[in-house]
């Protein structure tokens, strides 16, 4: 199987690695690992696996044009965007040096627009990711227990759009944290449910709420 794709002022056959290459770099775009960029598609969350590339006995498996079309769909991502996510000559995956701070540094980190502010950050290396805010906590307590533990390191952003389902962390304006799955979010809600045992669903008032940061790693 080749993908022929029209690209501009020329047609190009994709190569096997290149086709990978460019929904790797979809699911990076999108905060996503492969198997959740599968899950968000209604895929099973392997479809995309490195295991799933090549079969046993060496055989190149390629993806499917209905699985990708579905991913594309689900990212909001057209044909032309996805093809300029292919580089012939891909280099190595270059790291990133990161904000650190600690959890319960984590309000006094910020200013009131949710901005970075002060001397309480440090930095921690980490894959490069192709989004302009993202920063790493540091869990120093077990405050978000069942979901993270002490010593746990989060990776976050309050700019990488929200999906149902995701894990955030909520900062309101009485400078609470609250972590949980987001459930639903419109114009004036935020509803989140909780992983504790017996908690129910919460409710906040967009005007009640600073940031939400969606979780895009956990060092679990």
């Amino acid at each position: 199987m080749v993908f022929i794709m029209a690209l501009p002022n020329e047609t190009s056959m994709l190569t096997h690695g290149q086709i990978w290459a460019a929904i790797d770099s979809l699911a990076g775009r999108n905060g996503l690992s492969v198997s959740g960029l599968a899950k968000r598609a209604g895929l099973d969350p392997t479809t995309f696996n490195k295991s799933k590339r090549t079969s046993r006995d060496g055989r190149l498996r390629w993806p499917s044009t209905e699985s990708i079309s579905k991913i594309l769909s689900s990212t909001r991502m057209d044909l032309d965007g996805f093809i300029s996510l292919i580089q012939v000559d891909r280099p190595p995956r270059s790291s990133r040096v990161l904000p650190l701070v600690t959890y319960s540094k984590l309000i006094s980190a910020f200013d009131a627009a949710g901005n970075p502010i002060g001397e309480d950050w440090d930095e921690i290396e980490f894959p490069d990711l192709p989004i302009d805010l993202v920063f790493a906590i540091e869990l120093d307590s077990d405050a978000l227990l069942p979901m993270y533990r002490e010593n746990d390191i989060l990776i976050a952003s309050p700019t990488v759009p929200l999906r149902r389902g995701d894990r955030v962390l909520i900062r309101l304006r009485n400078d609470d944290l609250v972590a949980g799955i987001l459930k639903r979010k419109t114009n004036r809600t935020i509803d989140i449910d909780l992983p504790k045992r017996g908690a129910a669903e919460r409710n906040y008032a967009v005007a009640d709420v600073v940031s939400v940061n969606r979780i895009l790693w956990a060092s679990q």
